[in-house]
């Protein structure tokens, strides 16, 4: 008697215990995947933002740094952007820039753009629109088609590329769910804004 019940309970699980497990397992990575899914596409785009405006922060410090012109360079086809200072800081627009560092590039699910997104944030720009293009090393320098390019002064003031404060520059990025705006006031103060991926957006500042 006591030989046959060990038997009976060392037997292991049935088959009907089997499928169920592997049915609570399939519903659970369901519902898991999904949202693992969005939370990873969220991470690269709030990422990718934070980086653009550490990018637009760097270009500000080596203008003051350096005495000259300084611009965050941004490529609006290839995804990716960088930093250059101006190699002749009393000429005006600038002939030659410099590029410091490396290229960034952007997630793979994250572009330069803000449709559908039709209104900027409020008290920034009148129109919605990326940063003016830039100009590239020429004599006289000449604008560069897709390109963007936030432009500051030795002393920390966004500047067009004929040296004229503005304050209307912004860089803008989108997943299709959500549009992050990276603006820059006329002081050189730095906001970072995030909206829906919709017609009637909801700017927050982050």
């Amino acid at each position: 008697m006591l030989r046959r019940s060990a038997r009976n309970d060392a037997r292991g699980f049935s088959l009907l215990e089997l499928l169920m497990v592997l049915a609570i397992i399939a519903v659970v990575a369901a519902i898991s995947v999904p949202m693992s899914g969005n939370a990873i596409r969220f991470a690269k785009i709030s990422g990718d933002a934070r980086n653009l405006s550490n990018g637009i922060s760097v270009a500000k410090m080596r203008a003051a740094a350096k005495f000259t012109q300084a611009r965050l360079y941004v490529d609006l086809v290839g995804n990716s952007y960088y930093a250059q200072t101006c190699d002749t800081p009393s000429t005006t627009p600038c002939p030659s820039w410099t590029t410091d560092g490396g290229v960034t590039a952007l997630s793979s699910t994250v572009s330069f753009g803000y449709a559908p997104v039709p209104t900027p944030p409020a008290n920034t720009q009148t129109t919605i629109n990326q940063a003016p293009l830039c100009k590239n090393n020429g004599t006289p320098p000449v604008d560069v088609a897709n390109t963007a390019c936030v432009i500051f002064n030795s002393r920390g003031i966004p500047v067009d590329s004929g040296g004229s404060p503005t304050g209307s520059d912004a860089i803008y990025v989108n997943d299709g769910t959500y549009c992050y705006g990276i603006t820059v006031a006329a002081t050189g103060f730095i906001r970072n804004w995030r909206t829906n991926a919709v017609s009637t957006p909801v700017w927050s500042l982050q």
